[in-house]
């Protein structure tokens, strides 16, 4: 097994649907620009409401991926 190094972003989701979505369009979202996404890590969790009722939930990602 070989050596690895990674390096780890932060980024944060959101969606109208669920924090299963929010997490899910943060990295699919961050893959289009970064390469050899391996694990991620979900930190906070936060929402939006709006007339009483949840709007948006919002999910702060931590990804990591393996440096070249």
């Amino acid at each position: 097994m070989s050596d690895h190094v990674y390096k780890s972003i932060e980024v944060t989701g959101s969606s109208t649907e669920s924090v299963d979505d929010a997490v899910r369009k943060a990295v699919a979202k961050a893959s289009q620009t970064v390469r050899n996404l391996e694990w991620f890590e979900v930190g906070d969790v936060r929402g939006h409401i709006a007339d009483g009722a949840v709007a948006h939930f919002q999910v702060t990602v931590k990804l990591g991926f393996k440096l070249d």
